[in-house]
Formats: C-alpha cells, sequence, structure tokens
C-alpha cells in the first residue's frame, strides 16, 4: 500500500445552486488537483483499525488516563462493606487477634459488639445536632420535644426541618445556633447536594469533605456517624478523647497520645480502625468502672475516666450520645447517661 498524503490547501466552495458556482466549484476543483501535486505533504503510515466491542470502548473511556474523572467516578462506588453485614465482625476481630496481641487480650475480655441503626442519615446528623454539648437527660427531653415538633420520627425529613422556625425551634429548647444548624443541613437536602443516597454511596474520603460543609458538623461528628449510623468499618476518631485515652491504657503510654499520633499508632487495626477504636472506649469503661465491664452484650458504655476534667468526661459521653437508641442499655456510674431516650 502506498503513502497517504494530507494536502495543507483547505478549499470552501459556494453554494452549487447557481450556475456560477456549479462553473467556479469545477475550476476550484481542477485547482486543487494541481495544487495537490505541488502542495506540501505530509506523509503517515497507514493504521490498522481495531473494533472495539461496546463493553471494550467503555472501559476504555472510564481508564483513568483517558479520562480524569473516571478515577474518582470509580473511587466514590467503592465502598467497604459495613460491620452490620454477615460476618464481617468476626473477620475484623480475626484481624485485630492477628495483628494486635496486646488489643486481643482487650477483645477476649469483652463481648464483641453489634452495629445497628434504626434511623436514616439526615435523622441521624440531626440528631447528632441536637446532643451537641448537652448532658444526656436534657439533650435527650429537647429530642423528644422535637420528634413531637416534626410529627414523629417518621417526620424528621428535610422539608419538615426546614419548615419549622427559629422561635419554634427555641421555644422546646434549641439554641438559636442549633437551628441554623438544623436548617442549614436541610436546606443542602432540599437543594440536592446531599441526600440519603448519595451519602451512603460515598467513599470515606468523600464522605467527610461533604459532611463539613454542613454547619455544626465537624471531623469528630463525622467519625461518629460513620462508625455508628453507616457502619463504616476503617474510621479512627483520632480526635476523640475516649479512643486516645484507651490507646494510652493499651500501649502504657506516659500521656495520652496527641491526634496526629494516633494514625501511626493505630496504624496495625486497618481495616477494622472502627471495631479497634470500640474496643478502647470498652477498656476505659472497664479501667474506670470494673463492675461495668461484663455488662450488656454488644452495648457501649461511655463513663467518667477516673479524676478527669468534666469537660474531658463530657467528650467521652458525647461518643455515646451518636449511638442509636437500640444501643443503649446500660448507664454510667456518673449519672449523665440516665435518661437516653
Amino acid at each position: 500500500m502506498g503513502e497517504e498524503t494530507l494536502s495543507h490547501t483547505l478549499h470552501f466552495a459556494p453554494s452549487s445552486s447557481s450556475p456560477a458556482g456549479t462553473a467556479a466549484s469545477s475550476t476550484d476543483t481542477s485547482a486543487a488537483a494541481a495544487a495537490t501535486t505541488t502542495a506540501s505533504k505530509i506523509p503517515f503510515r497507514p493504521r490498522k483499525i481495531r473494533k472495539l466491542s461496546s463493553s471494550a470502548a467503555s472501559a476504555a473511556d472510564d481508564a483513568p488516563g483517558k479520562n480524569p474523572a473516571a478515577g474518582n467516578r470509580l473511587a466514590v462506588r467503592v465502598i467497604p462493606r459495613p460491620l452490620s453485614a454477615d460476618g464481617e465482625i468476626a473477620s475484623a476481630l480475626r484481624h485485630l487477634r492477628a495483628t494486635d496481641p496486646i488489643l486481643a487480650r482487650v477483645i477476649d475480655a469483652h463481648d464483641s459488639p453489634t452495629f445497628q441503626c434504626l434511623l436514616t442519615p439526615f435523622h441521624s446528623l440531626a440528631r447528632s445536632i441536637l446532643y451537641q454539648q448537652l448532658a444526656i437527660k436534657a439533650a435527650a427531653s429537647i429530642y423528644a420535644r422535637f420528634l413531637a415538633l416534626c410529627g414523629g420520627e417518621a417526620g424528621v425529613v428535610p422539608d419538615v426541618v426546614l419548615s419549622l422556625t427559629p422561635h419554634q425551634l427555641r421555644q422546646i429548647g434549641v439554641s438559636e445556633r442549633k437551628a441554623s444548624y438544623l436548617h442549614d443541613l436541610a436546606r443542602k437536602y432540599h437543594g440536592g447536594i446531599l441526600s440519603d443516597a448519595t451519602i451512603v454511596s460515598m467513599d470515606d474520603k468523600s464522605l467527610f469533605s461533604m459532611l463539613t460543609m454542613v454547619k455544626g458538623i465537624g471531623a469528630w461528628s463525622v467519625h461518629m456517624f460513620m462508625m455508628f449510623c453507616l457502619h463504616r468499618p476503617d474510621v479512627l476518631p483520632v480526635g476523640d478523647l475516649g479512643v486516645r485515652k484507651g490507646v494510652q491504657m493499651l500501649y502504657g503510654l506516659d500521656d495520652v497520645p496527641r491526634p496526629s499520633q494516633m494514625e501511626q499508632l493505630c496504624e496495625r487495626w486497618k481495616p477494622y480502625r472502627s471495631v479497634g477504636s470500640w474496643y478502647m472506649w470498652r477498656l476505659v469503661e472497664a479501667k474506670s468502672n470494673p463492675n461495668l465491664a461484663s455488662s450488656s452484650a454488644g452495648a457501649l458504655n461511655i463513663g467518667s475516666v477516673g479524676d478527669a476534667q468534666q469537660q474531658q468526661q463530657q467528650q467521652m459521653i458525647d461518643s455515646f450520645q451518636m449511638l442509636p437508641q437500640s444501643w443503649v442499655k446500660s448507664i454510667s456510674p456518673t449519672g449523665l447517661l440516665n435518661g437516653i431516650p
């Protein structure tokens, strides 16, 4: 097969509807043929054309190198199995026992965790906002009134929450600031930025970025939500005092590790850092009150930490507040856990 050539000369023929146009077109065609012999030529080798199947073509289009957005789409869809899936807790415990013999002793001393959540993602996030920085009994009372205002649990949906005025929310004990947080969450749902479906389908990194855009929801709240509502297996709440205190006790450290140190200290727990963190709360509980160490299979009991300051105690109790109601099976010796709904 001989070399093919590409002429640099481009010709725009006038409309063929007029005789003049036809004559001009014929003249231009002859000129073009002559120009082809004199114009500079760009040789190229003939290429074989390979026909791709529709599936292969689709895969080629989605290759990260060809389509930069494809990598992001694939990453969003890679969601780990939730801890509530059959056999996932057993797999987590086998892994943690094998990789951390010290943690294995804590696992053997306590019942296995169970993960279940009866609330929708939106409801769980709204509830976490209401419970922030409040003693359990006070938060439970406000939450009960909030449910009544919404018409029950089924009424805790974005449109209903968005319809509640700041005055209505203040009347049930919700501060003006928290009311603005609830409305911001509802607006992001109403505007399509967030939805229960997209939240469930997001990978951990994307989910963290999206939820921290909501006013009043910070890193700690997102970590608790991912663990106790979505049951994500590899969440390490580095800012949680209870988990940090548990790591200190577990490894006999002189000081409570800083959040920046937690990643390295708990590296061996991957990809089940949520379960490892769960056992840190149990370890702290057992050290604080040995009588509660064996209570309630699978229940998470967050209590005081010896002579820790009240502020530290409250942060640890905040972890407990994120749990679904069905998890609550015991109370703390401090009395701060009384009245959880």
